[in-house]
């Protein structure tokens, strides 16, 4: 009886079914900071057993991009989402031969030194609307 109860009120709360299989290849839209630089291929291309190098290099480029926020008080686009030239770079100078563990290792350190700085970034961001 209430499997019988329950049917018109899944039926009300199911999202819409579509049978469109279009995929949509349009950039994917932020909240803010649209024009963003495209992430090194190698990224999207990487084996699954092997992330880890990607979060590292993503770690990386987040961490400059806010100490250059902090540096600077200036959270522009431009400075939040820099070019991937500079974190690649730095990433394959220091961490690209890395194992896994050191990759881990890695990771932890720049979120780390990420954190002691992230309120100041985020009030930065936040009094310019971009955060």
């Amino acid at each position: 009886m209430l499997a019988a109860l329950a049917g018109p009120l899944v039926a009300q709360t199911s999202p819409p079914i579509s049978n469109d299989l279009t995929v949509d290849m349009s950039p994917q839209q932020y909240r803010i900071c649209n024009e963003r630089p495209a992430r090194p291929t190698w990224m999207d291309e990487i084996n699954p057993r092997e992330a880890y190098k990607a979060l590292t290099l993503m770690r990386l480029y987040e961490l400059r991009s806010w100490e250059a926020i902090n540096e600077s008080g200036d959270c522009g686009c431009d400075v939040r989402f820099p070019s991937w030239d500079a974190a690649s770079t730095e990433y394959e100078e220091q961490f690209a031969s890395n194992t896994q563990a050191e990759h881990t290792q890695a990771q932890l350190a720049l979120r780390k030194e990420q954190n002691q700085i992230a309120r100041a970034v985020q009030d930065i961001c936040e009094a310019q609307g971009n955060w």
